[in-house]
């Protein structure tokens, strides 16, 4: 398990350092590699006619040399193609390498492998549009195999470190791929396919089999420390700091002790993909460098202990700094005998711990500092019961305020998880003073938070809002301003990724439609019923929301809102939109937010109710308007059925029952209030009830009429019917105003129904342009002019 290792009569204790690793490096580069291959590629099919283009003007400019020339380079790529590797592998036996050469070995059958099996299959089954790219239509390889093959032999040898073998390397392929690309042999972007695929393999092979590993071990250490002139006597490797660096305890001839830190080269890209997700996902102002050299990240915690000891702050001294070859470099610290302050019970973390906390803070932002990683790992407690403040890497100086305030707004949610709210905010007002709390109001954010502290809160989801509580009850006259640190949210990503899937559709339908002659051939008295049908249903979205608030709100501002979330459906997906805006107007109407939220759901279930209740009645209906009794038809019986079989599941499974229970608790306990407040006002459940009903009306007979305008003929009833059920689709999609799946489901539907193809999709455009795309100007107009007004 451990390894005793002598040097000058020292001992270092430590686990065996493996003989290979598997560089984070390389599964990124492979990664990266892939990435701009596949990139490559939807390039390439996007821009055919471009690409085309490119490479006749290439291949006449090639055609253009000397023949001599060109038989000449030919002969020199071909047969150095092989020359030069084999002398590289000559090169390495020699030098006792020959392990490396061997890995390139592998990465090279691999590459044949793999480019021919590929080859194979993008002739025979492959994609036409793929083939046309690859082969350009001639009988050549998609992907030369020999070229795949050598690249990969020269990734997993790391050719590229050597400048000289790299340089005549990627000159010999330059040649070669000249050569074929000249006699009509590889197409362009099947050249750069081929390289990017040797590379990829090489990289794969190289984090398969692993590198050797190139740490120095513990001894190295000790040397290292011997030339900072200190006398280790002891040294043994303990637990790894947070983000994977070696650490060791050293102890010293004059018997104090040392902790030391090992910086490894390989370390450096570790966790790189979470940095540069923050990085892209943050404000400039939050986001710490992805990639970070070894003597950068040396010279940035030297810094940041050095300062943090000058500000006055209780924090190990830095004693010493060195490099350990070219691989890795150390930090010494004095050793203090501490604990930190997640292996503390709770119990003894009483009020003088906290003060001290955070007068160790106020401390550093005296000075401008800003430690950034405020947990339980990074603050300790010695023996006496003082506060000890580790971890300087992550630290920045000369801070600007933001970062002081997430400082503050992070040790402020670290602290109420151990000790509640109440608790952190007095400790921290008492040292801070109530201002620098309310400055860091704002930044009470999840993603302001260190990756332990989210993982905390998902099990008190209700902490964040209760110290906000706790700092507007301290000093609630403060007005602070929002302060936004993400560019974008997740959910972004996946609504514009959705929008484009739908755009996309949309296109394909639009080319099959004259949209011009779409809007000349409709009826025009038809169109005019659906103008108004449509206008009607803001009117009465307007009347619902009235409904479900006891307050009394004008009708034509509040109809002006249901404008102004038709603007806001073209970036939020149909379902957020809406109730973002009404919310945010009760809000500002002066109801309270956990009222103005009560009454925006109470209104969207009880929409979902009469939903429900319209669709299975329109669809009793049309399923019983041919037979010669009122019974109901097949598909809503199957219907009904598999809501049963839906209800039993989500019943009969705990896990499913335990959260349908959680969500309709919190739902019940917010909602059935309004309800009830609205149910005492018989006006306001008339008002709220008929606006329901209103628009689910207002909008089948926007779809008839559309329906109509065009010739088309089907009962109101099941117009009805395809309407809510492509609306229930709609609403789950994630892209604005479910732009696409309600196209593709009305269409679905009206032509099911009997509808001709061509005519179901000129009417759902018609339909589609008259409430989507009609209200965006006016209700961009309403929503400027009631941010204008401060009534959003």
């Amino acid at each position: 398990m451990a390894e005793a290792r002598p040097d000058h009569d020292v001992y270092v204790v430590e686990p065996l350092l493996p003989q290979r690793l598997r560089r984070p490096s390389d599964l990124l580069r492979f990664g990266a590699t892939l990435a701009v291959m596949v990139a490559v590629l939807l390039i390439a099919l996007v821009a055919k006619q471009t690409l085309n283009g490119l490479e006749k003007d290439v291949t006449e400019g090639a055609t253009r040399l000397p023949e001599l020339l060109s038989r000449v380079a030919t002969f020199l790529g071909g047969a150095a193609l092989l020359v030069v590797p084999v002398a590289f592998a000559v090169e390495r036996v020699f030098h006792r390498d020959g392990l490396r050469v061997a890995e390139g070995l592998v990465a090279a059958i691999l590459g044949m492998v793999i480019s021919f099996l590929l080859g194979s299959w993008i002739v025979t089954a492959g994609p036409v549009d793929l083939r046309l790219l690859l082969t350009g239509n001639r009988d050549i390889e998609p992907l030369n195999t020999l070229l795949t093959s050598v690249i990969a032999y020269s990734t997993a040898v790391r050719i590229s470190r050597r400048p000289t073998w790299r340089a005549l390397m990627w000159t010999v392929i330059g040649l070669y791929a000249l050569a074929f690309f000249t006699g009509y042999q590889i197409t362009l972007v099947g050249g750069i396919i081929t390289v990017l695929l040797g590379m990829a393999i090489g990289y794969g092979t190289l984090y398969g089999v692993g590198s050797p590993n190139t740490r120095p071990p513990g001894n190295a250490v000790v040397t290292a420390l011997r030339k900072l002139s200190f006398t280790p006597v002891s040294a043994r490797r303990i637990d790894d700091d947070h983000q994977g660096s070696r650490r060791y305890a050293i102890g010293l001839k004059d018997g104090t002790s040392l902790d030391v830190t090992v910086l490894d080269r390989d370390r450096q890209v570790a966790g790189l993909p979470y940095r540069l997700w923050r990085r892209i996902r943050l404000n400039s102002e939050t986001r710490r460098r992805a990639i970070r050299s070894l003597r950068a990240e040396l010279e940035r915690e030297a810094l940041m202990a050095y300062a943090a000891q000058a500000a006055g702050a209780s924090t190990p001294r830095l004693l010493g700094t060195s490099e350990i070859g070219t691989e890795a470099a150390l930090l010494a610290y004095e050793h203090l005998d501490t604990r930190p302050l997640d292996e503390v019970p709770d119990a003894e973390i009483d009020d003088n711990v906290l003060a001290q906390i955070w007068e160790q803070i106020e401390l550093l932002q005296i000075q401008r500092l800003a430690h950034r990683r405020l947990t339980g790992d990074g603050i300790h407690l010695d023996p006496a019961g003082r506060v000890v403040l580790t971890d300087a890497r992550s630290g920045e100086i000369a801070a600007g305020d933001l970062l002081l305030r997430l400082d503050v707004a992070q040790l402020l949610t670290y602290l109420a998880l151990r000790v509640g709210p109440e608790r952190s905010v007095r400790a921290a007002a008492a040292v801070m003073g109530p201002d620098a709390l309310a400055a860091a109001l704002p930044l009470l954010q999840r993603i302001a938070l260190t990756r332990e502290t989210r993982a905390a809160l998902a099990k008190d989801k209700a902490l964040l809002g209760n110290l906000r509580e706790q700092i507007v009850a301290l000093k609630p006259q403060s007005k602070v301003e929002e302060i936004r640190l993400e560019r974008f949210r997740p959910r972004t990503l996946v609504t514009i990724i959705a929008s484009a899937l739908a755009a996309y559709f949309l296109l394909s339908q639009l080319s099959r439609v004259n949209l011009v002659q779409v809007v000349t051939t409709a009826n025009w008295a038809w169109s005019g019923v659906a103008l108004v049908a449509s206008f009607v249903s803001f009117v009465a979205a307007a009347l619902m929301l009235r409904g479900f608030v006891p307050e009394r709100l004008p009708l034509w501002r509040t109809v002006l809102v249901q404008f102004a979330s038709s603007f806001v459906k073209l970036v939020a997906p149909a379902a957020v939109g809406g109730i973002a805006i009404n919310t945010r107007y009760l809000q500002k109407r002066g109801i309270p937010p956990a009222s103005a939220v009560a009454s925006v759901g109470a209104s969207q279930l009880v929409m979902l109710i009469f939903h429900i209740g319209l669709l299975l009645l329109f669809a009793y209906i049309t399923g019983s308007s041919t037979a010669t009794s009122f019974t109901p038809s097949r598909g809503l019986v199957v219907a009904m059925l598999a809501v049963a079989v839906l209800a039993v599941m989500l019943l009969g499974v705990p896990q499913l029952r335990r959260l349908l229970t959680a969500r309709m608790r919190r739902l019940f306990s917010n909602v059935l209030p309004r309800l009830l407040d609205v149910l005492q006002s018989p006006s306001k459940m008339i008002e709220a009830c008929s606006g329901t009903l209103m628009i689910t009306l207002a909008f089948v007979a926007c779809l008839d009429a559309c329906v109509a305008a065009f010739g088309g003929s089907l009962s109101f009833t099941t117009v009805a019917v395809v309407y809510l059920t492509a609306n229930a689709i709609g609403s789950a999609a994630p892209t604005p105003g479910g732009l696409g799946a309600v196209e593709a489901s009305l269409t679905l539907g009206l032509t099911v129904a009997g509808l001709d193809a061509s005519l179901a999709t000129s009417a759902v455009l018609l339909y589609r342009l008259l409430t989507f795309w009609l209200p965006v100007l006016p209700g961009w107009a309403a929503f400027t002019h009631l941010q204008r007004d401060e009534a959003l």
